[in-house]
C-alpha cells in the first residue's frame, strides 16, 4: 500500500529535494516578486527614505517563512558597518610549545574581556611567515576586516601602524609605543617595578649592581633600564654606562671571564631583563653556574620579569611578575572604547614584586693589606678554575 504524501504546511513551500545550503535573500526576492533591495529594507526595518507598502512587506515576510530564510549574521554585521570582531595580530610567535611563557596569559585576558563585551576575536597570523614585515608594505591591511585590532610584539612595523592610525582605524598596542604619535597603547609599569628591585638589593647591602640587557631599543627594555638607573640614583649607588651591559648576543658575549672581572671590581648583584627570547637571563644564569657562584651567598641575581621556560624549574628568581591577563583585558577595554568612538585612557598596570630566593645580603667586607695599608674589600668567592 502506497504511503500518503506528506502535505506541506500552509504558507510554507516544500524545501527543494537534496538541498543542504541555506536559502538566500535573492530567492526570497524572487518568491515575493520584489527586488533584493526591498527584501533588505524590510528585514532590516530600515526605510532609508523609501516607502514600503504593507502589501509588499507581507509578501516578503510570507516568502521568508515559506523558504525558512535566516539572515546571514556576517552579512548583517557588514550592513551595520560593524562586525563585532576585534583583531589580534602578533609580530612574534603567539603559541610556542610552552604556552605558560608565551603570549597565552595575555590572550586569556583578551578573550575573557572581549567575551564579556560581546565581541568575537579573529587572530591574524602574520608571524607564522616571519612577521608582518615579511609580507610586504601592506601586510597589515587585512586587519581592517575587524572593527579594530590589538597588536602584540617586541618589534612592530612603525610605518604600517602609523598608516592605520592616520586612517582612523582603531588600533591598540599591548606594550608601550609612544614613539608612534597617536597610537594608543596599554603597558606595564616596568620603570617603577625595576626601581623597586634595585631598592630591594640596595637594602640588602649591595653597592655595585650591573644590569644585563639585549642591545635594542624596544620600549620595554628602555623602561627597565630607566627604572634600574633611577633606582641606583635614589640609592646613591654608581650608575652610568658601567652599570649596564648591552649585548646583541648575551649568551655568547657574557663570558665567565667577564663575570669574574665584575666580581673582582666589587660587583655583588646582577640584574637581567626579561625578553621574548629570555637570552639575557639565560646568559647570566649560565655564566654564574659555570663560574661556580653560590647564589645568593657569593652574589645575588635578580630578573626583571619571569624566567624562560627552560629555567622555570630553577630556584625562583628575585624580581617582579607582569600581570599579563590584566594587561590583555585593559587593552580590550581601550580598543572597545576606540571602536565606539569614545575617549580611551588606561593607566599603566602595576607589576608585583617577587621576593624569590636568588637575592640575599651582600658579602660582608674584610680587611686586606694593600699598598696603602689596611683597606676594606668585599669577600670574593673561590671561583672554579682558580687556585
Amino acid at each position: 500500500m502506497e504511503e500518503p504524501r506528506k502535505r506541506a504546511r500552509p504558507g510554507r513551500a516544500p524545501a527543494p529535494a537534496g538541498r543542504t545550503s541555506r536559502p538566500r535573500q535573492a530567492e526570497v526576492a524572487r518568491l515575493a516578486g520584489v527586488s533584493q533591495a526591498t527584501v533588505s529594507l524590510v528585514l532590516g526595518a530600515r526605510k532609508q527614505g523609501a516607502t514600503i507598502s504593507e502589501e509588499t512587506r507581507r509578501k516578503v515576510l510570507d516568502a521568508v517563512r515559506a523558504l525558512g530564510y535566516v539572515p546571514d549574521p556576517a552579512a548583517s554585521r557588514l550592513a551595520a558597518a560593524r562586525n563585532n570582531l576585534l583583531g589580534v595580530f602578533s609580530f612574534t610567535s603567539t603559541f610556542p610549545t610552552d604556552v605558560q611563557h608565551s603570549y597565552y596569559p595575555f590572550l586569556v585576558g583578551v578573550e575573557q574581556e572581549a567575551a564579556a563585551r560581546g565581541y568575537d576575536l579573529v587572530l591574524f597570523t602574520g608571524s607564522s611567515t616571519g612577521g608582518a614585515g615579511a609580507a610586504g608594505p601592506n601586510a597589515l591591511a587585512r586587519v581592517r576586516l575587524a572593527d579594530g585590532c590589538l597588536f602584540l610584539g617586541r618589534h612592530a612595523p612603525a610605518e604600517e601602524l602609523r598608516r592605520l592610525v592616520a586612517d582612523g582605524f582603531p588600533v591598540v598596542h599591548l606594550g608601550r609605543r609612544d614613539e608612534l604619535e597617536g597610537l594608543a597603547w596599554v603597558g606595564a609599569d616596568y620603570i617603577s617595578a625595576s626601581q623597586e628591585v634595585v631598592a630591594h638589593l640596595a637594602a640588602l647591602g649591595h653597592r655595585r649592581i650591573v644590569l644585563v640587557r639585549e642591545d635594542d631599543e624596544a620600549p620595554a627594555s628602555t623602561d627597565r633600564e630607566h627604572g634600574f638607573l633611577k633606582g641606583l640614583e635614589e640609592a646613591g649607588l654608581p650608575g652610568g654606562p658601567a652599570a649596564v651591559f648591552r649585548s646583541a648576543d648575551p649568551e655568547r658575549e657574557l663570558t665567565a671571564e667577564r663575570l669574574r672581572g665584575w666580581l673582582d671590581e666589587g660587583v655583588t648583584a646582577f640584574v637581567a631583563e626579561e625578553t621574548d627570547t629570555g637570552d639575557a637571563w639565560r646568559a647570566l644564569h649560565g655564566a654564574a653556574h659555570f663560574v661556580g657562584i653560590d647564589c645568593p651567598r657569593d652574589a645575588s641575581l635578580a630578573l626583571l620579569g619571569s624566567p624562560p621556560p627552560d629555567l622555570a624549574e630553577e630556584p625562583v628568581p628575585t624580581g617582579f611578575d607582569i600581570p599579563r591577563p590584566q594587561l590583555g583585558a585593559a587593552a580590550v577595554r581601550m580598543l572597545a572604547a576606540l571602536v565606539s568612538g569614545e575617549e580611551a585612557a588606561e593607566p599603566l598596570v602595576a607589576c608585583t614584586f617577587r621576593p624569590g630566593s636568588t637575592a640575599g645580603p651582600a658579602p660582608g667586607p674584610v680587611l686586606t693589606s694593600g699598598p696603602e695599608g689596611l683597606s676594606p674589600h668585599h669577600v670574593r668567592p673561590a671561583l672554579q678554575g682558580e687556585p
